[in-house]
């Protein structure tokens, strides 16, 4: 085997990730050594090509490649750390290495650090010290509550108590946005009828005869007032319509507030909210909408 030959070789059989992966997977190289068929290489290849661009995205095509490779670091240590060896790589490497993982509303947020800065994700920082002081206050009420208690009885009260807090505001937050979205169905249903009722004006039944006006002599025109514009959420959006600017108005718009897209799917349909806002926009909202709502994130044993 010649020189050029062994450079494309990594520990045996198993060639080196493409030339655009290899920052990206060097991290995990000991992972990828195992895959030794080439339609797993195939598929990780492809799912860290599309984790790439996501993450261009947010960072820029200079730093994203170290970006990916930071957060397949952190995954690795914690695989090893909390739960051993990896039995199966591509499984591990597709659905657990690679894809980002929001722990609060902020798209960038991934493992609770910021894609484009790098920074610790500040909704994060602050949903969990939300989460140490009210563990600490119904803490401080079970202790108040079970003085004899050993340490054991008072720990799982307080988890027990901590739980029920939780599920409890989790359905009060689905019950009230169950409400939003039947509140959002009634006005446009309400909306659709009143454009069907409206009556149509008026014809007069008798002609007019004809008037004829003298021709206007020559002097200035005084133009009529161009009447206020209306408030854009209340005009007809005709997608061919908006130039580059807009669009990117009302993307930036809705990452800020996913209420924008269902907003416009209410009024407009999914396709054209697909269109306008991009088919991971609106997917990442909707999912959102089921499960960030639902946010049981309080472990026992203590943890916040």
């Amino acid at each position: 085997m010649d020189g050029a030959s062994q450079g494309r070789q990594q520990r045996g059989r198993v060639p080196l990730p493409p030339e655009d992966l290899r920052v990206v997977l060097a991290p995990v190289d000991l992972v990828w050594a195992r895959l030794e068929r080439p339609a797993a290489r195939r598929l990780v290849e492809a799912a860290a090509r599309s984790e790439l661009a996501r993450v261009i995205g947010f960072a820029g095509r200079t730093d994203a490649p170290q970006v990916l490779a930071d957060r397949l670091a952190r995954r690795l240590a914690d695989q090893m750390r909390l739960a051993g060896p990896i039995k199966d790589p591509v499984g591990w490497l597709i659905g657990l290495a690679l894809p980002q993982r929001q722990q609060c509303g902020d798209v960038r947020c991934d493992d609770r650090v910021l894609l484009d800065s790098g920074q610790d994700c500040p909704r994060c920082e602050d949903r969990q010290a939300d989460r140490r002081a009210q563990r600490h206050a119904v803490a401080a009420a079970v202790d108040a509550a079970m003085p004899g208690a050993s340490e054991a009885e008072r720990r799982a009260a307080t988890d027990r108590q901590l739980h029920e807090t939780v599920t409890a505001r989790a359905w009060a937050k689905a019950y009230e946005w169950e409400q939003h979205r039947a509140r959002q169905a009634e006005a446009k249903a309400a909306r659709a009828e009143a454009a069907v009722a409206q009556p149509v004006a008026d014809v007069p039944a008798v002609p007019v005869a004809p008037v004829v006006l003298r021709a206007p002599c020559p002097a200035a025109v005084v133009l009529a007032p161009e009447p206020e514009p209306a408030d854009v959420d209340d005009q007809e959006l005709v997608l061919e319509d908006l130039t580059r600017e807009q669009v990117r108005d009302w993307r930036v718009r809705a990452m800020k507030d996913h209420q924008v897209v269902f907003d416009h799917i209410d009024r407009y349909g999914e396709p054209l909210a697909w269109r306008l806002f991009s088919n991971q926009l609106v997917d990442q909202a909707q999912h959102l909408s089921r499960l960030g709502h639902l946010d049981l994130g309080y472990a026992t044993g203590g943890q916040s």
